[in-house]
Order: structure tokens, then sequence, then C-alpha cells
């Protein structure tokens, strides 16, 4: 009789035998049961965010930047979830277009950020010893500058902006990810898979493309997570101080910064567009470090 092929085991536990259609299902099943709740609760909030970011039609009918005078200063009632400002301008409604902006700036900034970090970071890991020591050097001088700060030295020399305060937050953020972009590339190119292609004649670029990218890339996506969190909160400080996005534009930090004038008569004015940021940012955060774990464990 010929051998009963062996079942293999799924991530919930359960087998199903190779090639199965059923596998994928049951595999993406059991990733889901070992979710914690923090981590479906963060889920959800993204899913919010991202549903406020592609139609925010569909969470509110309002306008964000449309005034009433009569309704300025309402407090959160339920014609106005969340209070109404000196305008009279519904703050859910700006609450939820302001949900594009910071999101839109915060993928943007990553981004931008990663690409840098995969450029320095392939040139050290995969240079030769001169290369490697100039962008070390070079990583250790940005290191020595606050990451804001350095987004700060950007937008004096080439102006404030919503483009600039996300170029400059994604190039603040590239020194710590090329660190360890560069990392993981010198623990994957001493291992025995790579010298077995290099024995079989694979070029340079091959290798780069179709061994060590693809294995970097899995850990790219959660430390693309974790940066899209900081990137939120350091865009809306920089918005906050007039540098990104400036009133009345209907995104977290210049909300903010428009609503500490009132912030003693109006708490809901900074309260809500603040708890925002740090939902978004907690979220993010909570889900990437979910999935280096999981990373780590496999």
């Amino acid at each position: 009789m010929p051998p009963t092929p062996t079942p293999t085991p799924t991530a919930a536990g359960s087998p199903v035998r190779d090639g199965g259609r059923g596998s994928a299902a049951l595999a993406a099943l059991g990733a889901l049961r070992h979710l914690h709740a923090a981590e479906i609760a963060a889920a959800l909030v993204l899913l919010f965010l991202l549903v406020a970011a592609i139609a925010p039609q569909l969470l509110t009918a309002s306008d964000p930047l449309g005034i009433a005078p009569a309704d300025a200063f309402t407090p959160p009632s339920p014609g106005h979830w969340f209070g109404t400002d000196e305008s009279g301008r519904d703050i859910f409604t700006r609450v939820v277009y302001g949900a594009r902006s910071s999101l839109v700036i915060g993928v943007a900034a990553t981004a931008i950020g990663l690409v840098l970090a995969v450029v320095l970071g392939s040139l050290a890991g995969l240079g030769p010893r001169p290369v490697d020591f100039g962008v070390n050097r070079l990583l250790e001088v940005l290191f020595a500058f606050p990451g804001l700060l350095l987004a700060l030295l950007f937008i004096t020399i080439f102006g404030p902006g919503v483009a600039t305060s996300t170029v400059a937050v994604g190039l603040a953020t590239a020194p710590g990810y090329a660190r360890i972009i560069r990392s993981e590339i010198r623990s994957i190119r001493g291992s025995g898979y790579i010298e077995s292609a290099t024995v079989l004649g694979r070029s340079p670029a091959q290798i780069f493309r179709r061994h060590i990218l693809p294995n970097v890339a899995a850990g790219l996506f959660a430390l693309a997570t974790l940066g899209v969190g900081q990137a939120i909160v350091w865009a809306a400080a920089l918005s906050f101080l007039g540098l990104g996005a400036v009133p009345p534009a209907a995104e977290w930090g210049a909300m903010l910064s428009a609503g500490r004038t009132y912030i003693s008569v109006a708490w809901w004015l900074t309260f809500f567009p603040g708890a925002f940021v740090v939902l978004a940012a907690a979220s993010a955060t909570l889900l990437g470090r979910g999935l280096q774990r999981r990373n780590r464990e496999r």
C-alpha cells in the first residue's frame, strides 16, 4: 500500500493535508485565535480610522469646514457628539476627516524612512568594510540629534508645510530603521543558504533580491506598523507648533493648536483630537509589537 500522506499541523493546531485549500483559511483562523484582546481592540481602532480616512462620509454627513456661529462652543451633546469649536464647526466631523490627513502623513513618512533605511542598511550590510564604516559613522552622527530636532532642522531649511513635515519626519526616522536593517542583513548574509547561492553562481543582485530582501521584508512590516504610530505623533507635534498643517485644516495637530487658546472654557476642543492621536499611535504600536513577537517566535 502507498504510504498515507502525513497531515501538516496548522497554526491552530488542527492537521490538514498538504496542498489542501482549507489550510490557509485554518492557519488564518488559528492566528486570529492567538490574538490578545488588546491587539483585537487595536486592530478595530485602526480599522475605524482606515474607514474614516477612505470614506469619511460613511461616518458623518457634515462639512468639516462648515461654520455655524450660532452653535459656537457647544459642549458634547446628542446633536454634536464631540461638541463644536469657536466657529461652530462640528468636532466629531473634523476628527473623522482629520484621520485621513494624519494617516496619510504617518504612512508616507514611514515609507520615506523605510526606503532610505533599506538603502543605507543594505549599503552597510552588504558593502565592503570602508562603506560599512562610513555609513555607520553617518548614522551615529544622526543619532546624536533627537529625531524631532532633525525634523525641525529640515523644516527650518526648506520651510513649513504638510509635504515638508512629512519628508522631515521620514528622514528623522530613517537612522533607527537603517541600523535594524543592517543588523538583519549582516545576520542573513552569514547563513548557509546565502553561501549555497554564492557557490551556485548567483549574482549579488540575485542573492539580494531572492534571498536577503524577502527575509528582511518579514520584519519590515512590523517595523512599519510601529513607525506609523511614531510618525503620527511627530506630525501632530509639528502641526501643533505651526510647522505642518495649519488651522482651519481638519488635522489633529492643527486642531490641538487652535483649541489650546480656549482650553479653559472648551476642554473638548483639545481633548478629542488629542485622544485620537493617542489612540492611533497606541494601536499601531500595540499591533506592531504583536507582529514583532510573532516573528521572533517563528
